[in-house]
């Protein structure tokens, strides 16, 4: 019983670490301006985020290169 539940707990963490490496939360926007560099600061997973962010300042948001030019699988049959 003690085993099964350490198994239970070690692939409950793995999969958590996994998971959040998965592109799906990869950041699409970009905050962007001199102070930044290119391709910015590119945290946010949406442009409300990076807007946000950027209120008030001499910044504005892109889309993040990295995600924009990324390949593209086709589906696959």
């Amino acid at each position: 019983m003690h085993r099964s539940l350490i198994t239970a707990l070690c692939a409950i963490l793995v999969l958590a670490i996994v998971g959040s490496f998965s592109p799906a939360v990869a950041a699409r926007y970009c905050l962007q301006g001199r102070h930044f560099g290119y391709p910015g600061n590119c945290e946010f997973a949406t442009m409300h985020q990076c807007k946000a962010a950027a209120a008030g300042t001499a910044s504005f948001c892109g889309v993040n290169p990295h995600y924009a030019f990324a390949r593209r699988h086709p589906a696959r049959q």
